[in-house]
């Protein structure tokens, strides 16, 4: 994938190595090539948008022992899924890692310094990976893939959360409360589905929901901020030009809450007010409640 984020970790991969990168369509990139070719490469890195990733294995992904690392951050909003059940149908849990942690692309390209997680079930994955790495991106190996998971995506329905936040003016104690509410919440999500705690106080969690859900380079934050003007989504969305993870993922999060009966009221709230629910509405029901 050659959206930002791709084209971020093409830059610091290629730091130490030659990186090949791919897209839909073609992009006046160094190292551009077609599908075919990059996918004769033996390790890959995948930051297809969460809720198409389906779609390209079927269509595109023959496994051929490849190893491979996704950064992609999202649960797909059509079956409730995460990411890594999705990969288990074509990939070998062994051969596959999930990238998590704070990591605005615009300052990896940078060449800023920032710590990134592999999450794997396989520390031979993470240690062949980690020397790809450039010196000014620390990696850490865990082994809790279903809390990188939850906590990637968790954080982008917390930053549209903590826009609207922003965007009504309700000042810094609210949205301070917000989202250290909202980290309470996504580690309860997390637990129900066999998550560790410490993931969720680490760079996964913690360290993730903080960036995403207090900056204008968080996608996701500007869509919270486009709600609170009283914007349309379609509005918001066009004016973006990119995906907004946090969109569709809120869906899958009020599902999956529905149906396993999880207390995430910061979440429900999201979802309801991308669906047009006024945003001082879900205020009045997040203090009385």
């Amino acid at each position: 994938g050659a959206g930002k984020w791709g084209q971020a970790l093409h830059f610091a991969l290629s730091q130490k190595q030659k990186c090949l990168i791919t897209s839909r369509t073609k992009r006046d990139i160094e190292n551009f090539v077609d599908l075919d070719t990059a996918l004769k490469c033996d390790f890959l890195v995948i930051a297809i948008p969460a809720q198409e990733i389906r779609a390209w294995l079927k269509n595109n992904f023959k496994f051929n022992n490849h190893k491979i690392l996704v950064a992609s951050k999202g649960i797909e909003a059509s079956s409730g899924e995460f990411l890594n059940e999705i990969y288990a149908d074509f990939v070998p849990e062994k051969n596959i890692g999930f990238i998590s942690g704070p990591s605005f692309a615009a300052e990896v390209i940078q060449g800023l310094p920032c710590a990134l997680v592999l999450n794997s079930s396989s520390k031979e994955l993470y240690d062949e990976f980690e020397p790809f790495f450039p010196n000014f991106i620390k990696t850490y190996y865990s082994d809790d893939v279903i809390g990188a998971e939850v906590a990637g995506a968790y954080k982008n329905v917390l930053a549209i959360a903590s826009g609207i936040c922003e965007g009504l003016n309700l000042g810094k104690n609210a949205q301070a409360s917000l989202i250290s509410r909202g980290l309470v919440e996504m580690q309860r999500f997390g637990k129900h589905f066999g998550a560790k705690k410490s993931s969720f106080v680490g760079l996964s969690g913690a360290g993730d929901l903080f960036l995403t859900a207090s900056s204008t380079m968080s996608r996701n934050y500007r869509v919270g901020l486009g709600l609170a003007e009283n914007k349309s989504l379609e509005d918001i969305l066009e004016e973006l030009g990119e995906v907004a993870e946090g969109v569709k993922t809120s869906e899958a999060i009020y599902n999956l809450s529905s149906k396993h009966e999880i207390y995430t009221p910061i979440a429900k709230e999201v979802k309801l007010v991308l669906d047009g629910k006024n945003p001082l509405d879900s205020l009045k029901d997040l203090l009385s409640n």
